[in-house]
């Protein structure tokens, strides 16, 4: 069920802290990114605190259906949690506002049609146009993305 209220986060609570937020590529699967500390994720990413929370809630009680798959390995095996449940795990670049690299990609990527409908209609404006999968994405705060090179940190 959609929670009744939403709350409003602003740019001030998360500059500075780690903020995991969600999005969807244009292929409609999951992202979970990690923000750490950067805040200038999408405008859409605060628009609910509770629905951030529900879908954060969603995907980690789903069951862990494959392996770790961390292609940088070592520090980022600690970041596949979500991975294991399907969804693309994305970490900012330190000193790089917007600026995110892939830590885990899922064999068997969740979509966001699997979501419930309150959930997907979170997702909608946070609909990127790109693929996950690509290596590094460049995610301003109006929303507009672009990959980038390939290459892995």
């Amino acid at each position: 069920m959609e929670p009744a209220a939403h709350t409003v986060i602003t740019r001030e609570e998360i500059a500075g802290v780690e903020f995991d937020w969600f999005a969807a590529d244009e292929q409609g699967h999951i992202a979970q990114l990690l923000a750490a500390g950067d805040d200038t994720v999408p405008q859409a990413a605060l628009q609910s605190e509770e629905l951030l929370e529900a879908i954060h809630v969603w995907i980690d009680t789903r069951p862990e259906h494959e392996e770790a798959n961390a292609p940088a390995g070592g520090f980022d095996e600690h970041l596949t949690a979500p991975q294991r449940r399907g969804a693309f795990v994305y970490d900012r670049l330190p000193g790089q506002p917007g600026m995110y690299r892939l830590v885990a990609a899922p064999r068997t990527p969740l979509t966001v049609s699997g979501l419930p409908g309150h959930l997907q209609a979170y997702l909608q404006p946070l609909t990127l146009g790109v693929t996950f999968g690509a290596g590094r994405l460049f995610i301003g705060p109006d929303g507009h993305a672009r990959a980038l090179d390939g290459a892995l940190d």
